[in-house]
């Protein structure tokens, strides 16, 4: 079977649902934290400064992970950054200015799809 072409990739992509948008520009940017105080400061200074729209601090999570050649365990605050493409080398840097981590986790991941109005209000809410 021959592989196929961003062309063909691109037509087998679903519609999105009627009341929803192709979110080509939107991005959720995943990181972490090591308390909740540092996760608030964090998630307040992106939305201060547009470059996110919204910013939720999900604390309680427990993360393992190796670390200088050592099986590590810590108890972390998760944040969900909604922004937009333009904005992720801006995020990047502030994190790794800001973020007391040594390597703190920036993973970014394109939805979908999302509903019409929230991806009009996130635009809206991270232009500059």
């Amino acid at each position: 079977m021959a592989a196929m072409t961003t062309e063909e990739h691109k037509e087998q992509r679903p519609t999105p649902a009627p009341g929803l948008a192709a979110a080509q520009a939107a991005r959720l940017v995943c990181t972490s934290a090591p308390d909740e105080a540092t996760a608030h400061r964090l998630a307040r200074d992106l939305v201060q400064a547009r470059l996110a729209a919204c910013v939720q601090c999900v604390p309680g999570a427990t993360s393992i992970y190796r670390w200088e050649n050592a099986v590590e365990e810590a108890r972390e605050v998760l944040l969900s950054i909604k922004t937009r493409q333009e904005q992720l080398e801006a995020i990047a840097a502030y994190l790794a200015r800001e973020h007391p981590y040594d390597l703190p986790e920036l993973v970014v991941l394109t939805p979908e799809s999302l509903g019409a109005e929230y991806l009009a209000w996130l635009l809206a809410e991270t232009e500059t």
